[in-house]
């Protein structure tokens, strides 16, 4: 029963993400669209929702024998959420724009060469920890929510690679269960796992060392 309440809070995480994503190609100021994007970190983080790009951070916190199968059962959860959510959305008037938007920003992804879509994959997720380390740390409650907001709003005006939001971009453009489509997705989802261990490996060292 755990396992399947952590699928559907994976869902619902891959869901609000890929609503995230609806906002960003339907509004043509990328600043305004970064900014709302944010809606779908916060919704995950204030419901405690599961999504593969934070929980990947605590990697190292946890005994790989049952966390790794985990991460597994997040990630393929944020997958149905996204992908529901696109399919969904082309059954409504807003399917014309969204899909030509989301085609134009997965030909630009897809049409990336791999080690550009690896690295790009390792600075989002940087930001995407940050932003959920100053949630959770943060004592001021303003700042836990501009923690989220500003981090969002870099890695989508920077162009950096998120592999859930990218699952959302990609079906939405039919380009997901692709060779490429998929290839591309695993490229930027071994960076978001780079990327994603890097704040608490820096932490722990420096608790390591600066507490002798």
């Amino acid at each position: 029963m755990k396992k399947f309440t952590n699928f559907l809070l994976a869902i619902m995480a891959g869901a609000f993400i890929a609503i995230g994503g609806i906002i960003y190609l339907l509004l043509e100021n990328k600043i305004i669209g970064s900014l709302l994007f944010s809606t779908g970190l916060y919704a995950v983080l204030t419901l405690g929702l599961n999504l593969f790009t934070g929980k990947v951070g605590y990697l190292f916190q946890n005994k790989a024998k049952t966390y790794i199968p985990f991460l597994v059962i997040v990630y393929l959860g944020n997958l149905v959420g996204s992908v529901l959510v696109a399919e969904l959305i082309k059954l409504t008037r807003a399917s014309q724009a969204i899909v030509e938007a989301a085609t134009k920003t997965s030909q630009l992804k897809i049409g990336d060469n791999y080690l550009s879509l690896f690295v790009l994959g390792i600075f989002c997720n940087l930001l995407v920890v940050h932003a959920v380390y100053q949630y959770n740390s943060n004592k001021h409650e303003i700042g836990k929510y501009i923690g989220i907001v500003l981090s969002i709003m870099v890695f989508i005006l920077c162009g950096f690679e998120h592999s859930i939001a990218d699952m959302f971009y990609f079906h939405a453009a039919g380009m997901l269960f692709t060779a490429k489509g998929l290839t591309s997705l695993l490229v930027i989802t071994l960076g978001n796992i780079v990327g994603g261990v890097i704040i608490p490996c820096l932490m722990a060292f420096k608790e390591k060392n600066l507490s002798r």
